[in-house]
C-alpha cells in the first residue's frame, strides 16, 4: 500500500489521516484489546488510535472490561465489546479466547493488537485459531523475578509487530526475550496539543484550581504530580525540600493515594518532622492537569524506578514548563538535558536539592525561555497525531506483508 510519508514521519495537527486499505482493497478491521477503559495512558492511546482508524476509513473495535471511557467510542460511534478481559484467571482467560475468536470470525478482524498481559493471551490464542494477524504494545517494563513471570510477560513479545512507547522499552524487550529486532516498533506516547497549550488555559480555570487548593500567590509553586506510591519518590522530594530550606515556596504533591493511606501517613509525618507543614500540600487526583502545570514555576519527577515514558514531564515542557527528571527510564529520551530539563540521579535528595534551588533562581525571561524551548521539542515529537500516524503505519505493514 502506499501510504502518505507522513505516516511514518508525524501527521501535522489537523492533517486529515492517509487511508487505510487491506490488499483487497475492502475497509480492514482492526481489533484492540485490553483489561479495561478506565484511566492511563495504554487506555488513551486505545482509543485515539481508534478514533484515527476511523478517520482514516478503516473499522475499529475495542474489547475490555468497560469503564467510564467507554463513552468516547460511543460518541464516536466505535464499537466496544465488553468482555472480562481484566481477568488473569486461566479459565476465564481461555474463555475469552473462545469469544474472542467468535468476534475474529463475525467481524472478519484482520489485525488483533493486545496491550496488555491477560487480554493478550485471549488474543494470541484467538489469533492463532483464526489467522488474524497478531501484535502487541509493550506500555511498561513487565519485570520477572522468576521463570513462570517471565513466561507470562513473554505473550507481549509475541507479536508480528511489537509496538515500543519508548527506547527504553526497547532495550528492556530485547535484554529480557528472544526477539527479533526487526519486529520492533518505537511509538512513543503523544499528547493532545490542544488540550495541553498555555494559550488554551483560561484565567477562570486557573483562579478554580488556586481557590480549590487554596493556594496562596506570592509563592513559587514546585509540582510533583502522580499517583502517591513510593517509587514515585515524594520521599526524596521533601527530603530534597529541607535540605533546600526555603519556606517561601509550595510543594504540591498532585495524586491520589489509591488506597495506600500508610504511605500518605508516613509522608505526613515526614513533612511534620522536617518542619515543613506549609511548605508541602498533598492534593488529591486533579482533573485539570494543564491548569495545575501553569501555576507550576518548575515541574518535578523524582521517580526511583525507570518510567517507561513519562507522560506529565511531556506535558509540562508542552505547557512550558522547565522540569526536573531523575536519570533513568525514558526520560533520557523525553527531555533535552541541560537545556529543557535538569536531570538528577535517582534517590539523590541533595541532587534534587541543587536543582530545585537552581530552577527556582532563574529570572522569569530565563524560565520563560527554556519554556519556549521545550514546547517546541515536544511539538516536534510527541503529538497524539505522530503517535497515531506512525502506529497505523505498524498496521499498514502486517495488512501487506
Amino acid at each position: 500500500m502506499d501510504l502518505d510519508p507522513q505516516l511514518t514521519t508525524g501527521t501535522q495537527p489537523g492533517n486529515p489521516a492517509p487511508a487505510l486499505r487491506a490488499p483487497d482493497g475492502r475497509r480492514p478491521v482492526v481489533l484492540q484489546v485490553l483489561p479495561e477503559l478506565v484511566t492511563g495512558g495504554a487506555e488513551r492511546g486505545c482509543i485515539d488510535v481508534a478514533l484515527a482508524l476511523a478517520e482514516a476509513g478503516a473499522l475499529p473495535l475495542v474489547a475490555s472490561a468497560g469503564g467510564p471511557m467507554a463513552r468516547e467510542l460511543d460518541r464516536a460511534g466505535i464499537t466496544h465489546l465488553t468482555l472480562p478481559l481484566a481477568s488473569k484467571n486461566p479459565l476465564v482467560i481461555r474463555r475469552n479466547a473462545a469469544r474472542l475468536e467468535r468476534i475474529i470470525r463475525e467481524h472478519k478482524v484482520d489485525i488483533v493488537h493486545a496491550r496488555s498481559r491477560a487480554p493478550a493471551w485471549s488474543a494470541w490464542m484467538a489469533s492463532r485459531r483464526t489467522g488474524a494477524r497478531y501484535m502487541t504494545t509493550f506500555h511498561a517494563p513487565y519485570n520477572f523475578s522468576n521463570g513462570l513471570k517471565r513466561w507470562y510477560n513473554s505473550v507481549m513479545a509475541r507479536g508480528e509487530r511489537i509496538i515500543a512507547i519508548s527506547g527504553f522499552i526497547r532495550d528492556h524487550i530485547l535484554s529480557s526475550y528472544q526477539v527479533d529486532p526487526s519486529v520492533i516498533r518505537i511509538v512513543h506516547r503523544g499528547i493532545d496539543h490542544t488540550v495541553f497549550a498555555p494559550e488554551n488555559v483560561s484565567q477562570a480555570r486557573l483562579v478554580q484550581l488556586a481557590t480549590q487548593w487554596r493556594l496562596p500567590d506570592d509563592r513559587p509553586v514546585i509540582l510533583l504530580p502522580g499517583r502517591l506510591t513510593r517509587w514515585k519518590g515524594q520521599t526524596v522530594m521533601i527530603d530534597a525540600l529541607a535540605k533546600l530550606g526555603r519556606r517561601d515556596v509550595l510543594c504540591l504533591l498532585v495524586g491520589s493515594d489509591q488506597g495506600r493511606t500508610g504511605y500518605r501517613q508516613e509522608l505526613e509525618e515526614q513533612v511534620r518532622r522536617a518542619g515543613l507543614q506549609g511548605v508541602v500540600c498533598m492534593t488529591d487526583h486533579c482533573s485539570d492537569m494543564a491548569a495545575a502545570y501553569m501555576m507550576a514555576t518548575v515541574v518535578v519527577s523524582a521517580s526511583r524506578e525507570p518510567e517507561a515514558f513519562g507522560r506529565v514531564i511531556v506535558e509540562a515542557q508542552a505547557m512550558g514548563k522547565p522540569v526536573i527528571v531523575t536519570s533513568i527510564g525514558a526520560y533520557q529520551e523525553t527531555v533535552i538535558p541541560g537545556e529543557t530539563a535538569w536531570v538528577v540521579p535517582p534517590d539523590d535528595s541533595d541532587a534534587l536539592a541543587k536543582a530545585l534551588d537552581e530552577a527556582l533562581s532563574m529570572t522569569p525571561d530565563q524560565r520563560n525561555a527554556i519554556g519556549a524551548h521545550a514546547r517546541a521539542f515536544v511539538a516536534e515529537r510527541y503529538t497524539r497525531q505522530r503517535m497515531c500516524a506512525d502506529t497505523l503505519s505498524v498496521y499498514a505493514e502486517l495488512l501487506h506483508t
